[in-house]
This record gives structure tokens, C-alpha cells and sequence, in this order.
């Protein structure tokens, strides 16, 4: 298997059709890449168990692929961020973190999905290289992706000027830079 794509969703996000990253699995998969887009448990109502166990789970039944590349969406941009934090047993080779809400929108939303600590060096060891994409105008991240997540954790960012949470309803159904950077990461954002 040469490689292998990992997308995870967010809060309530049922993966529906026409949002961007049902959009990219699609677009990967018509190029013969195989990209997994799991269904994490009761999207509605998540508990931080479950959804970790699921990404390990989806990422050990990767473990044979030449690339490993995860591709995170809000929520699941921290639940990776947990999964980072226990350690995986082989790094990933690229993620990409869209829209993680903030430590502060968490507390308030989702207390459960709250991270002990921010740690760079926890992050650094899950992957070989990760990207966090934010907005300007992000509800779920009013501080900004940099001082939310990128200074704290030493991470490289791009800020997407009137993105807002990179939803279907913020108009984030086609969206080609994923895609993009799932193909080559030096094609955007670099």
C-alpha cells in the first residue's frame, strides 16, 4: 500500500454530502489513494474515550502504508491532539489540522475533549509534519489559530482570510487546497 489517508470529522458533522472533506475522500479515492473517512461515535453527544479509540484503531489498521497523512476537522482536530498526547506507537508521516475549536470554546461546549496540556514535543512525535489551518473569523477559535494552537505547540500555520469554521454553511463544500496539499504538501501552504 503506498498511501493512505485518514479523515476525521468534527462536532455533529454527520459527513455530509458536499462538505469538503466528503469532497476530498472522494477526490482521493478517484485518484486510487485510499482514503478512510470513519463515522466517530455519536457525533452529537461524543465522549473523548470512544473517538480516541476509533482514530488509534483507524491508524493501526493503516500501519502498513508507505504515507500515512491525517487530514482533522475541528473536533477531530483535537481528538488527534489527545491521541498525540498518549503517544502512537509509529508517527504518522503529515497532518493537517483544520479549525480545532480552542481550549476555551472547548471548556465551554465540550468539556470532556479538554487537553491536559499543549505539548509540542507530543505533537512533533505523532507526525512528521503538522499543518494547522485557521480563519480570522473562526467562532469556534476567537483567539486565533496562533495563539490558540501554533505558538503554544511551535507548529507552522496558515490563517484563511474569512474562512470561518471551514463548514458547509461557511461555504466550505468545494475547498481545493486539501486536496492540494493531500497530494503534495508544497503545493499550497508552504
Amino acid at each position: 500500500m503506498s498511501r493512505a489517508f485518514l479523515v476525521l470529522h468534527g462536532y455533529t458533522n454527520r459527513r455530509p454530502e458536499g462538505h469538503w472533506q466528503r469532497r476530498l475522500v472522494m477526490a482521493l479515492r478517484a485518484e486510487g489513494e485510499l482514503a478512510v473517512y470513519p463515522a466517530l461515535p455519536d457525533p452529537d453527544d461524543p465522549r473523548l474515550e470512544p473517538w480516541v479509540e476509533a482514530v488509534r484503531t483507524e491508524i493501526d489498521l493503516l500501519a502498513h502504508a508507505r504515507e500515512r497523512v491525517v487530514v482533522a476537522h475541528s473536533l477531530g482536530a483535537v481528538t488527534w491532539l489527545h491521541v498525540a498526547l498518549r503517544g502512537v506507537e509509529r508517527p504518522v508521516d503529515r497532518v493537517l489540522l483544520v479549525a480545532p475549536p480552542s481550549p476555551s470554546r472547548t471548556a465551554e461546549a465540550l468539556p470532556r475533549f479538554v487537553l491536559p496540556a499543549l505539548d509540542g514535543a507530543a505533537v512533533r512525535a505523532a507526525a512528521r509534519d503538522t499543518l494547522l489551518v485557521g480563519s480570522d473569523a473562526d467562532p469556534w477559535c476567537p483567539e486565533g489559530i496562533g495563539p490558540a494552537y501554533a505558538a503554544p505547540l511551535g507548529l507552522r500555520h496558515v490563517v484563511v482570510p474569512g474562512g470561518k469554521h471551514f463548514a458547509l454553511d461557511d461555504g466550505f463544500g468545494p475547498w481545493p487546497d486539501p486536496v492540494a496539499w493531500c497530494r503534495d504538501p508544497t503545493s499550497v501552504w508552504a
